[in-house]
C-alpha cells in the first residue's frame, strides 16, 4: 500500500521536574504517493514534533506513522529532511555534499557522478560543483541540500521551514523551485512553515494546527500549488481566492495565539 499515514498519533515529553508537556494529542492524516502538504499553526503547536517523528528521529507516545505499509520505526533514506538551515558539511565542495548518500550506499563511482551531475543541472548549480558550500548564498546552499536529499530518492520529503531564512525574492526563487521539484520528481513532500502565503503557495493540501496539545484543527484542499507550477507566484497571489484564504487562516491563527497568550497571562 503506497502512501503516508499518520494514525492517532501523541507525544508527550516528561520533564526532569516531574512534569510533563502535552505536544501532539491524536493525530491522524494519510497522504497519497505524489501529494504536497503544508502545515501551518501558532509557535508551540507540535508542527516540528511532528515531523521529527515522521522522519523517524523521535518515537510517539503513541499512534504510529505507516509509510507504503511498513511501520517507521527510524530514520531511513526513504524520508529525506531539509532543515531550516541546509545542515551542509562544510568540509567538502557542493559536488561532493550533493554525492555523499550515494557513495554511502557503495555506488559506483560513475553512476554517482551521473545523478549527481543530472540534480546539479535541476537545481541550477552545475557552475558551482567544485566551490566550498561556505562560498554560496543561503539560497545556494538550500539548493545543495534539496540535492542532496533528492540523491538519496526518498519517497518522502520532509522540509522543516527550509526558505525562512531567506531574503524575500530568494525565497520567491525557491518556492517556485520546490514546486518544479514536487511535478517533476513525484515525491511526496511535507513542508512545515510559519508563512500563510508560503504554506498557500505550496500546500497542494494545507492543515492548521490547534495550540497545545498539538491537533489538526482544519484542512484545506487548495488548487494554488498546480496553478504555480511553471508560473510567476506574484500572479498566482493575485488570485481572488488566494487572499480570501489568507485572510482567513490569519484570523485564525491570530485567535490562537491570543488564546495562548491568555492563558500565560492567567497562570503568570
Amino acid at each position: 500500500m503506497s502512501g503516508l499515514a499518520i494514525n492517532q498519533l501523541s507525544m508527550r515529553f516528561d520533564l526532569p521536574n516531574g512534569s510533563s508537556v502535552q505536544a501532539l494529542q491524536d493525530v491522524s492524516l494519510s497522504l497519497k504517493a505524489g501529494e504536497l502538504l503544508s502545515v501551518l499553526g501558532p509557535s508551540g503547536c507540535g508542527k516540528t514534533t511532528l515531523l521529527n517523528i515522521v522522519a523517524g528521529f523521535l518515537a510517539p507516545t503513541a499512534g504510529e506513522i505507516v509509510l507504503n505499509g511498513h511501520k517507521v520505526t527510524g530514520p531511513h533514506p526513504e524520508r529525506g529532511m531539509v532543515f531550516q538551515q541546509g545542515a551542509l558539511f562544510e568540509w567538502m565542495n557542493v559536488r561532493e555534499n550533493v554525492g555523499f548518500g550515494p557513495r554511502m550506499k557503495g555506488m559506483p563511482t560513475r553512476e554517482k557522478a551521473e545523478i549527481v551531475n543530472h540534480l546539479l543541472d535541476v537545481v541550477g548549480l552545475q557552475d558551482f560543483k567544485d566551490k566550498a558550500v561556505y562560498e554560496l548564498s543561503g539560497g545556494m546552499q538550500q539548493r545543495v541540500a534539496l540535492a542532496r536529499c533528492l540523491a538519496n530518492e526518498p519517497d518522502v520529503i520532509l522540509m522543516d521551514e527550509p526558505l525562512g531564512a531567506l531574503d524575500a525574492l530568494t525565497r520567491e526563487k525557491m518556492q517556485g523551485l520546490v514546486l518544479k521539484l514536487w511535478k517533476e520528481t513525484g515525491k511526496t513532500i511535507i513542508l512545515i512553515t510559519h508563512s500563510v502565503e508560503e504554506a498557500l503557495l505550496l500546500g497542494e493540501r494545507l492543515i492548521v494546527m490547534a495550540p497545545r496539545p498539538g491537533r489538526i484543527h482544519k484542512e484545506y484542499n487548495l488548487p494554488f500549488a498546480e496553478m504555480g507550477v511553471g508560473q510567476d507566484l506574484r500572479e498566482v497571489k493575485k488570485h481572488p481566492d488566494f487572499n480570501k484564504v489568507r485572510e482567513e487562516i490569519l484570523s485564525m491563527i491570530w485567535n490562537m495565539e491570543e488564546e495562548i497568550m491568555g492563558r500565560t497571562e492567567e497562570t503568570a
